[in-house]
């Protein structure tokens, strides 16, 4: 939100530099993200004189040129050659001199140098009112008034405002400040805790007069619970036409675009009092009669910006005697808005339901000035003020007549909402004791009022324009910000309650693998729990049944609790990709959302992890490896051992996100998913590499997590022995044949078994392999010698022979 200074000390009759502003309103609540200058001239004219032409002939060597001598008041006059048809000798003109910054129709800087035109030289430029920044005109060079001083500074002449703009990151339940009044109103009781009384200001509508009765405009309310109060009135015989330039500075200052007068009105009483406003062409109002209802689904509307919608039944609308004119608290329609032809107005000054307004405006994508404090909650009791101010404006700028009464629909006065304020619970929520007698100053410099006083505490009426302080804490928030948060004294002395929890504590556990996961080389990612229903396709019927739809979605991409980590991992994925990062390993902790039914639903957590690309950068030592399925596998099955999981087995598994892929089981539990994901859903997400994903079920996890105890063993003092094996082999026998043939013929002392080649080719029978194989032999208590070693090996070698016909190469 914007908020001009010069706008801001209308109501606040400050001297103070716009810094020490900035810092008393972040101090207050109202956090200034950053100060801006304003100026209704860009480059406030700087560098640029009045200069007198003292010579005007034709350029020599260019027919639509003109060579001249000005005199800017300096010893020497410059020559100057321009282009403008109507530069003669004796004008007082604009000069921009040499050095001078000026800009262009975008707001690029250009700077005037010095240089040739057509084998001319030129110091300066003579100006147009458009290359100034002070008008669109480009017909020729200003003329300024005869009787100025040659070298007198431009910006002295022409009238430019300089402001000072405040942006302020505003919190949503504050829409009592989304306005310079309501900025104005905090300040004041900031700047009272600064033992500063100054008076706010509130503008006068004591002027304000009914001229005729000549254009009245029946309104009717059909539901007064979408819409508590409205107000309006007729406005006749005015002339639309563009804003004073005080008004379209103020308008600019804050980054809005000026329109016409009464528009322009409605937006700055909109900024001035936070009451949003609309004006109706009162001609084009059918049967001089506004209802306001909600109409038939599918109705077609258009709005001002041209766009056809289609309305919902429950969208509140401002009709006439036939058609649906405006979305009420939203939009307008493009058939009544003000026009340059319109000549007589109705005024719209209401108060519509927030929930109503938010939901009619998230609903057709809308986020306009009226419906984001019309959704916030705007005061209800300013209503009828906000729209005298208005009528006053544009009678003053516009013209025209105050042709009707005032219209006030208000059948059920709100009243102020009551609040019992304890001392005690002051204290207790700040931490520190506040007089009695500050805490009485506060709430009255916030417009507060205390009905009644016990020893106990304070009886509260809170005034209607704040409509987030509802309770006890909500004042005691008030009272904070305006005191100071700076002004709570730190204790030295710190109080902390110390838990015992278990080491196998979920938050323990996940920084434990984490920190295993990183120390691997895969980096942590955090997706959207929300996620879109287009990837439905690529799930079963089953689980598209369990989903859980938002029912007011921020986007459609946004409109589903995910179902699978999977595809948020993959937009990961995507993303970095196309920005020439395709080696990745990723893991994320999060949960996934399932609906069983109306009543039952479920969440569950996950960790998951992503490989695709190459484990390392490429270099000159060697070829990298890739990231592969046995790779991630074997991150899963160290993550699962790393928990004290070690029963580990391996069944296939039937999921449609996986050309490829398997479950690890323990206990007959489902611990995770790995798969080779299928290539129809990397083509949806532009990914051309093969990805491995794996889906840890951490709920399981937790389950057995820590159930075994940590085995651990001395380190043998006797060493180890390697004997090797070539054998020969049908195709048929695997590996893991050999090896628990070998486990079972010399249980004690063969610690390990491992395949180091494999050769197949022409020069082996049809039907043959051959495996080299590595034993490893070891005694803990003693050296073996060669006579077991050699009584081993002629064992497995008789035991291979027997039952796998192997022979020894």
């Amino acid at each position: 939100m914007n908020i001009s200074y010069n706008w801001l000390k209308q109501f606040l009759n400050l001297d103070w530099e716009s810094q020490k502003t900035g810092e008393l309103l972040t101090d207050i609540g109202l956090e200034v993200e950053g100060i801006t200058a304003f100026e209704s001239v860009k480059g406030s004219l700087k560098g640029v004189v009045v200069g007198h032409v003292l010579t005007c002939k034709k350029h020599p060597n260019a027919d639509r040129l003109k060579l001249t001598t000005v005199d800017i008041g300096d010893a020497l006059p410059l020559q100057i050659v321009c282009g403008a048809p109507n530069v003669v000798e004796g004008q007082k003109v604009p000069v921009a001199t040499v050095g001078t910054e000026l800009y262009d129709a975008d707001g690029k800087p250009w700077t005037i140098r010095k240089g040739k035109i057509r084998g001319e030289e030129s110091y300066g430029m003579i100006c147009a009112e458009d290359e100034l920044g002070l008008g669109k005109g480009h017909d020729g060079i200003m003329v300024l008034d005869p009787s100025l001083v040659p070298g007198t500074p431009c910006s002295t002449i022409f009238e430019i405002v300089q402001d000072e703009v405040f942006e302020i990151g505003l919190t949503p339940n504050r829409a009592d400040a989304m306005s310079h009044f309501g900025v104005a109103r905090d300040l004041r009781a900031g700047l009272k805790q600064q033992d500063l009384q100054i008076e706010l200001i509130t503008p006068s509508v004591s002027q304000f007069n009914v001229d005729d009765r000549s254009l009245r405009i029946e309104v009717q309310v059909a539901d007064s619970a979408l819409a508590p109060r409205y107000c309006g009135l007729s406005i006749s015989n005015l002339t639309v036409k563009a804003s004073p330039d005080w008004l379209q500075h103020r308008l600019r200052a804050i980054g809005l675009t000026p329109k016409n007068n009464v528009v322009d009105v409605t937006n700055y009483v909109l900024h001035e009092l936070g009451q949003p406003l609309h004006a109706f062409d009162a001609d084009r109002i059918f049967d001089k009669k506004i209802v306001v209802k909600t109409v038939k689904a599918g109705t077609k509307f258009m709005t001002l910006d041209g766009e056809q919608r289609e309305l919902h039944e429950d969208d509140l609308m401002i009709c006439d005697g036939e058609k649906p004119m405006c979305i009420a608290g939203v939009f307008g329609g493009i058939n009544t808005g003000v026009t340059e032809g319109t000549t007589s107005i109705f005024l719209e000054s209401a108060y519509f339901d927030p929930v109503s307004i938010r939901k009619t405006a998230k609903r057709h994508g809308l986020n306009t000035d009226a419906s984001f404090r019309f959704e916030r909650g705007i005061d209800i009791e300013q209503v009828e003020y906000a729209l005298k101010r208005a009528s006053l404006l544009i009678t003053e700028i516009a013209g025209g007549t105050i042709s009707s009464d005032i219209i006030d629909l208000y059948p059920k006065r709100a009243d102020d909402h009551q609040v019992f304020l304890t001392f005690k619970k002051v204290h207790s929520l700040i931490g520190q004791e506040i007089p009695k007698d500050t805490i009485k100053s506060i709430l009255a410099s916030l417009e507060i009022q205390v009905k009644n006083v016990t020893e106990t505490g304070l009886g509260l009426s809170i005034p209607s324009y704040r409509v987030d302080v509802q309770r006890e804490v909500d004042v005691i928030e008030e009272i904070l910000r305006v005191y100071g948060y700076n002004n709570i004294a730190f204790t030295e002395k710190l109080n902390a309650s110390i838990a015992p929890t278990s080491k196998l504590e979920d938050y323990k556990l996940q920084r434990i693998i984490g920190e295993l996961l990183a120390a691997s080389g895969f980096y942590e990612i955090m997706t959207n729990s929300l996620t879109s229903t287009k990837y439905h396709e690529h799930i079963s019927e089953a689980a598209k049944a369990q989903a859980i739809t938002m029912l007011n979605p921020l986007s459609n991409d946004l409109s589903v609790m995910r179902q699978s980590m999977l595809f948020g991992a993959l937009e990961a994925v995507s993303h970095n990709i196309n920005r020439k990062r395709q080696h990745l390993r990723l893991f994320e902790f999060g949960q996934t959302y399932h609906q069983f039914t109306a009543e039952r639903r479920a969440e569950r957590k996950h960790l998951v992890l992503l490989a695709t690309g190459n484990r390392e950068r490429d270099s000159w030592t060697g070829a990298t490896q890739k990231s592969d399925f046995f790779y991630v596998r074997g991150m899963i099955e160290n993550v699962l051992q790393r928990l004290g999981i070690n029963d580990i087995r391996p069944i296939p598994v039937d999921q449609p996100l996986y050309s490829e892929g398997i479950t690890l089981t323990s206990n007959k539990r489902n611990l995770a998913e790995i798969g080779l994901v299928q290539k129809s859903v990397l083509d949806k997400f532009g990914i051309a590499q093969e990805t491995i994903f794996a889906d840890i079920d951490w709920d399981e996890v937790l389950k057995l997590a820590g159930a075994k105890a940590i085995v651990y063993q001395e380190i043998p003092k006797y060493p180890a022995v390697k004997r090797d094996f070539a054998l020969l082999l049908d195709d048929s026998v695997a590996f893991n044949d050999l090896y628990q043939l070998a486990l079972q013929t010399e249980k004690k002392l063969l610690k390990d078994v491992s395949l180091f080649d494999v050769y197949m080719g022409d020069k082996l029978p049809k039907g043959k392999k051959s495996y080299a194989l590595s034993f490893t032999l070891q005694d803990e208590q003693k050296t073996l010698t060669d006579k077991q070693i050699d009584k081993i090996m002629k064992k497995l070698q008789t035991r291979f022979e027997k039952e796998l016909q192997a022979e020894l190469r």
